[in-house]
């Protein structure tokens, strides 16, 4: 117990937060588990731990993504930004082109065994981008409408790309994620009240007009008024949690994953999770998200303290989007909210989701590492 106590908390001190990587390992080492749980009835070919192996391959691939991340300089995301964004169109325009379709909706490119699905990556680019324009427009961000409205039409472009594929969930979070950086840059309250206005508006709008979206509505608001019908994914989901009750029925004993709950392993896999660990594993997990979201905002926070803008504001929109995007995923889950087809952070299953993730987690742990190289020069240089 004194090595795993010393580990958080070293003697000397340490280079890299320790506290946010275990973070990241708890929360994949409970994704795997309750993705190899819930998926069990899922596997074509009768291979029952077919959706287990490919998880554990993406985790694989996520660390070393993340290894390559963790040693890209955070000037060169300033630097990159522009292309990072362009980057993230170009794979949307393609995913439009030539991408494949699944369930009506066509959001995936496929590679062999790998299909990227481009709107995770470009909530990573957006965020990137929308920092190095807060840094090089502050002024005009603080002092007009139109700095105000300039991030807003790169926004638009993505959320037309994502509104024909469609991804209505991916667009709220990349909307959310801007709104809360201008937020922070500066901007005046009275442009958020305009925005936010005709934004509800055109929510509404894309709501009724499509009726797919209005039966996800209608289905959030009274699901057994049609449990078999458009209800069916959201009943399944709220019996899963009835289940549980306080420490549930025990890991592998789910008896909604067995066919009853679609994409369990997917957008409801909280469900599953609160079946089998009951509503203490759901505060455990929550806390968990709850901590990473912390931890990306007071990494955020210490850089902004220390004039590191771009720093700041990067790691701030991070802490944004995950702590939006666990909210949406558990709200859908529990009836709190329509369904969006969003992934629960490093826990839910999709390779493009954990890799976008594990991305922002090595830039969060990059950020940290530079804030105390520059302090232990500091500290060198007074020393002396």
């Amino acid at each position: 117990m004194q090595a795993i106590w010393r580990w958080f908390v070293p003697e000397r001190s340490s280079f890299y937060d320790r506290g946010l990587l275990a973070l990241m390992f708890a929360l994949m080492g409970i994704g795997l588990m309750m993705v190899a749980s819930a998926s069990i009835k899922e596997g074509p070919g009768g291979d029952m731990f077919y959706f287990t192996k490919r998880h554990l391959i993406f985790l694989f691939i996520c660390l070393g993504i993340g290894v390559g991340t963790l040693y890209l300089p955070i000037e060169r995301w300033k630097a990159w930004s522009g292309r990072l964004l362009v980057g993230a169109l170009g794979l949307l325009f393609a995913t439009l082109a030539v991408g494949r379709t699944v369930n009506g909706a066509k959001r995936w490119i496929g590679f062999g065994f790998f299909n990227i699905q481009p709107a995770e990556l470009a909530k990573l680019a957006l965020i990137t981008f929308i920092a190095s324009y807060l840094v090089r427009r502050s002024d005009e961000v603080r002092g007009n409408f139109i700095g105000f409205v300039k991030p807003l039409a790169v926004v638009f472009m993505l959320a037309f790309m994502l509104l024909l594929q469609p991804d209505l969930g991916s667009v709220v979070v990349l909307f959310v994620c801007t709104f809360g950086l201008l937020f922070i840059g500066g901007a005046k309250v009275i442009q958020f009240i305009a925005i936010i206005a005709a934004g509800l508006a055109a929510l509404v709008g894309l709501i009724m007009f499509e009726p797919y979206r209005m039966r996800r509505v209608t289905s959030f608001l009274d699901p057994w008024a049609d449990p078999f019908g458009s209800g069916y994914q959201l009943t399944q989901s709220l019996m899963a949690f009835g289940r549980g009750g306080l420490f549930g029925q025990g890991l592998g004993n789910s008896v909604q994953k067995l066919s009853y709950l679609p994409e369990a392993h997917t957008d409801f896999v909280f469900a599953i999770l609160g079946e089998e660990l009951g509503y203490s594993g759901v505060l455990a997990v929550l806390f968990l998200q709850l901590l990473l979201a912390m931890k990306a905002l007071k990494i955020g926070r210490t850089a902004l303290l220390r004039s590191k803008l771009y720093e700041g504001y990067l790691a701030c929109g991070i802490g944004i989007w995950f702590s939006f995007q666990t909210v949406v995923n558990v709200g859908a889950a529990a009836g709190m909210l329509p369904t969006k087809g969003l992934t629960l952070p490093l826990v839910s299953y999709g390779g493009s989701s954990l890799i976008a993730i594990t991305m922002a987690v090595a830039i969060l742990l990059r950020i940290d590492f530079e804030r105390r190289l520059d302090t232990s020069h500091v500290i060198s240089r007074e020393a002396a």
